[in-house]
């Protein structure tokens, strides 16, 4: 198979970049594909992606096709024609509902791409990372006030029911099947697992000498909030002065300038390290620096890719008890300790109970690691394969069925 993949991809900054990044490293080894071409957003500025990748002994030949940019209103046309003019025999969408645009319109606007690239003849597969019905609009940038929110989930509802006219629509919460097919009578929809990122083998469970890092990693100023973590990282340094905390990350498309403002409002503190921006090939040493890792939400948009990280490396993680993230350690066997969202006080308490039990963090840590190799991101690109070769041979098989109809006429 000639496949296409629309999403971002690194050095692109864009939502579910390092996604995108893992699964086409995986894409590329397996033997049913033999050319990938990635359909990115444009780049700021004079930065660029590398250049095509040619074909290497067991590796499909790469080919990156900026054709959209973050924003534009018209990303759903580029995408089509371009998709169009490549051919491919599947187009993948690697998309959650902000993926086009910080802007209701282009966001909207953006996800019709795939309904206009079944338009144009060619298949296609949505891997949807969250939902409408259960994203928090207010937490997440959006939903200034309750007739806004209204309308953004009558719109959203709309959007739903174009997405869904792909060929498949996978999500990776059983939750999401559920909503879907219960409110939409969706009949195409499909769980997809997320899949961990490498297939490692077992890490140190140790984090190095020196002080103890309590890390974060992510897009923050929506919904993933830094204030009640520093101000627990406050409370935590009243008794104990061998901490770090760092911040690892960017700040969200919907939030510009949240980072630098949450810097500057603690610049007398101690102990705090901004990262900015982490390459792919330097996210292994960010994890494995860590003590903890964190997850200061205040809601939640769908699977965690940075849960799955925290696993793949071994470490025992903070979370808030709420929604998908809850729904997700129970379904794939990750473990952590929790806290009341927003909630400094409870938050430092979740952290001082790892800090003081070492024992604690490793077993959890051991714990997360087991869940994370259960499904590893080369089974979830064969599962992906196996349905595109059906949704091909369906489509084959509709087309032979109409040319028998036309002979009988």
């Amino acid at each position: 198979m000639r496949i296409a993949m629309v999403t971002p991809y690194p050095p692109s900054q864009g939502s579910l970049n390092e996604y995108a990044f893992h699964f086409i490293r995986f894409l590329r080894q397996k033997p049913e594909v033999s050319e990938i071409f990635i359909l990115s957003d444009r780049l700021p500025d004079a930065a660029t992606y590398p250049a095509d990748t040619v074909a290497q002994p067991g590796l499909a030949p790469l080919h990156i096709v900026p054709c959209w940019r973050f924003g534009a209103l018209d990303n759903a046309l580029r995408i089509a024609r371009t998709a169009r003019a490549l051919a491919p025999d599947m187009v993948l969408f690697n998309i959650q509902f902000a993926s086009f645009g910080s802007s209701k319109p282009a966001a909207a606007l953006g996800l019709l791409a795939p309904a206009m690239v079944r338009a144009a003849g060619l298949p296609a597969i949505v891997l949807l990372h969250n939902i409408m019905e259960t994203v928090d609009l207010k937490s997440a940038g959006f939903g200034a006030n309750p007739l806004v929110e209204r309308l953004i989930r009558a719109f959203g509802a709309i959007t739903t029911r174009v997405l869904l006219s792909a060929d498949l629509l996978a999500v990776t919460i059983p939750r999401y099947v559920e909503i879907l097919e219960h409110k939409y009578g969706a009949t195409n929809v499909l769980l997809a697992p997320h899949g961990a990122f490498d297939e490692a083998p077992p890490p140190s469970f140790e984090p190095p000498p020196g002080p103890l890092q309590i890390m974060t990693f992510g897009k923050f100023g929506t919904y993933k909030k830094i204030e009640p973590l520093v101000a627990a990282f406050r409370l935590l340094l009243e008794t104990r002065h061998d901490l770090e905390l760092v911040i690892a990350g960017t700040d969200s498309p919907n939030a510009p300038g949240y980072l630098e403002g949450v810097r500057l409002a603690n610049a007398d503190l101690a102990g705090i390290r901004f990262t900015g921006y982490v390459a792919e090939e330097d996210v292994p040493r960010i994890f494995q620096d860590a003590g903890v890792v964190v997850f200061p939400y205040t809601s939640t948009t769908g699977s965690s890719g940075v849960l799955h990280q925290a696993g793949n490396y071994g470490r025992a993680v903070v979370l808030p008890r709420m929604g998908d993230l809850a729904e997700l350690i129970a379904e794939e066997g990750y473990t952590g300790e929790f806290f009341e969202p927003d909630n400094p006080q409870s938050l430092a308490e979740a952290l001082a109970r790892l800090l003081d039990d070492p024992a604690q963090r490793r077993a959890m840590g051991t714990q997360n690691y087991l869940a994370a190799c259960g499904l590893p991101m080369a089974e979830v690109v064969e599962w992906y394969i196996l349905h595109a070769q059906n949704v091909l041979k369906i489509r084959n098989a509709r087309r032979v069925a109409r040319s028998r109809e036309l002979v009988k006429r």
